[in-house]
């Protein structure tokens, strides 16, 4: 009896301690993964990367169980990390939005928000089916908050499903639908529109791709699959710019589409009988039943008003950065727009950057990686704490906090960031607010 009760006490004390040491072991990575994290988050917020600048995770504490779902979905690097047990964001203003994290977690402890209690962000009023407060008058894409790609592409066909449903009987004058941007939401709206049967014409103020077309070359901007309107499933990743528009020209060519590029609307005004005027820089007046903003976030690129900006060798966007070659170039900026364009010219161009702080902040980790590389082998000179003065034919006036200094120039690129189309949106009656930690619903 004895000897049984002694094999059964060996059997538990084996087991007790096959638990204690898995529980060590469990107990221990994961300390190590909280000491990791600590130390990612506090590096995020000596760089300025841990406050969001626009869509982010939020993360309810008492509803997290820690499992790392969010963290396998997110495609990009470090933007959530696991803190003793329950997780945490890290870099978040790297964020942009892929909603993933979102998706996957089991017990629904994310939601996508934008704007903080210190930083709020101005919003137009949209409703569950993208309508705004003005009756036939839609918002879809990045203008609403949701600027990723895919998501925009998600959010012009069903913001075109919307219109369809509230069609009108067609005039031989009036579009059924006027289209403004032809970025990733504009485009696919645009398809849609095709699709269901509607009058409809896109106006773009700029080329086609909106905000895609600014991008530099070589940048990836798809990582995912998504669904165009009669296309189907298009299978990108490590999709570059020039491959996304290619596909879209194919598709748009291939069904005919009215796109006027180069067109900035100037005006919305609704008429007697719930149509719409549209009033453009080219002259031309369009009338409409119902109309869809596609635009993006920065309408205008902001200017610095300096002298001399108007100048004809000043851009605010890298075009072609292949065919410039042998040029004196001065780009402003610290953000990673400006970061990757003078990366983009320095190998073929004598490149200057000028950043008017002290050190950059809020740059991709690639990025960083990228630029504090070429500051050591000096094939990009940065000039902090400078201030462009003046710009002239062949040269520009740098003001930094010891001197004035005249350099030679041949080019300059500004990136200054954009103002947001705050004032034509009111203009046309759109309600907007400024938003504290509002919550963005994924339709």
């Amino acid at each position: 009896m004895e000897e049984v009760i002694l094999e059964e006490l060996f059997v538990y004390g084996i087991v007790f301690l096959l638990c204690a040491i898995t529980i060590f072991f469990y107990l221990r990575k994961k300390n190590k993964k909280t000491i990791e994290t600590v130390k990612k988050v506090a590096v995020a917020k000596e760089e300025g990367l841990f406050e969001p600048v626009s869509l982010y995770p939020h993360i309810d504490l008492n509803t997290c169980i820690g499992s790392g779902a969010c963290i396998k979905a997110c495609p990009e690097k470090d933007i959530l990390g696991i803190v003793d047990g329950i997780a945490t964001v890290i870099n978040t203003s790297n964020c942009i939005g892929h909603g993933a994290c979102f998706h996957d977690c089991p017990v629904e402890a994310i939601s996508l928000r934008i704007g903080t209690e210190k930083r709020g962000v101005d919003l137009p009023h949209v409703s569950e089916d993208y309508e705004t407060n003005i009756k036939g008058m839609y918002i879809a894409g990045e203008l609403g908050g949701m600027g990723l790609i895919k998501n925009s592409v998600e959010q012009g066909q069903q913001a075109m499903k919307s219109i369809a449903k509230n069609k009108k009987p067609s005039k031989d004058t009036v579009f059924d639908v006027v289209i403004i941007g032809a970025g990733p939401a504009g485009i696919s709206a645009t398809l849609a529109a095709k699709e269901y049967g509607l009058s409809a014409i896109t106006l773009e103020q700029d080329s086609l791709g909106g905000t895609v077309y600014t991008f530099p070359r070589s940048k990836i901007v798809m990582t995912a699959p998504m669904d165009l309107p009669l296309y189907g499933k298009a299978k990108l990743y490590d999709t570059s710019k020039d491959e996304l528009l290619q596909l879209w020209k194919k598709v748009i060519s291939e069904h005919d589409l009215e796109i006027h590029e180069h067109t900035k609307v100037e005006s919305i005004v609704p008429l007697e009988d719930d149509v719409f005027k549209i009033t453009t820089n080219t002259g031309k007046e369009y009338l409409c039943n119902q109309v869809l903003l596609s635009i993006g976030r920065r309408g205008t690129p902001r200017k610095l008003g300096v002298p001399g900006e108007e100048s004809q060798k000043v851009a605010y966007r890298l075009l072609e950065p292949e065919q410039i070659s042998d040029k004196k170039i001065i780009v402003v900026g610290g953000g990673d727009s400006a970061i990757e364009s003078a990366l983009l010219l320095k190998d073929d161009n004598d490149v200057i950057l000028s950043y008017r702080k002290d050190k950059f902040s809020r740059l991709k980790p690639k990025n960083r990686d990228k630029i504090e590389e070429a500051i050591t082998d000096q094939s990009i000179k940065v000039v902090y704490n400078s201030n462009l003065l003046s710009i002239n034919d062949k040269s520009i006036l740098l003001k930094t906090d010891t001197d004035e200094i005249e350099i030679e120039n041949d080019l300059v690129y500004i990136f200054a960031g954009g103002e947001l189309p705050t004032s034509f949106l009111q203009n046309a009656g759109i309600e907007i607010t400024k938003r504290h930690g509002h919550i963005m619903k994924k339709h």
